[in-house]
């Protein structure tokens, strides 16, 4: 939990009087190359992941503002980083390549042939009656 960094901000948008003297919304940093929870080929593919949230320098920033109570914004955030974190490490599931089966290969010939067919019956027609 020393890795990560909670401060409490004004949570933007609609509210009244309650969001201008309240700081309920959460916002997250993360910062990867200092982590010591993680080793280097996770922060590598940590660094590798396509995230908006993850800037160019390794920071993870996450803003939670959907809920009025800090509390649940706070749990929101560390679920969201969870998240990414889970999603960057999950192992990248290679194609198995197949071969196409008996039936697809008979149906594709035999549209071949007709397309061919109608193709060579669009040619000049020549007259043997004059």
């Amino acid at each position: 939990m020393a890795e990560i960094e909670l401060s409490a901000i004004r949570a933007s948008g609609p509210g009244g009087q309650h969001v201008n003297k309240t700081s309920s919304a959460i916002q997250l940093r993360f910062y990867i190359p200092s982590s010591a929870s993680l080793n280097a080929e996770q922060k590598s593919k940590l660094f590798a992941h396509s995230d908006n949230h993850i800037s160019e320098n390794g920071m993870i920033v996450i803003k939670a503002q959907g809920s009025r109570s800090q509390h649940r914004n706070k749990e929101d955030a560390l679920f969201r980083l969870k998240g990414i974190i889970k999603a960057a490490l999950q192992p990248k599931i290679k194609r198995k390549p197949t071969q196409p089966t008996y039936g697809s290969v008979k149906r594709r010939l035999k549209s071949k042939a007709i397309r061919s067919e109608k193709k060579s019956l669009r040619g000049k027609v020549e007259r043997d009656d004059f």
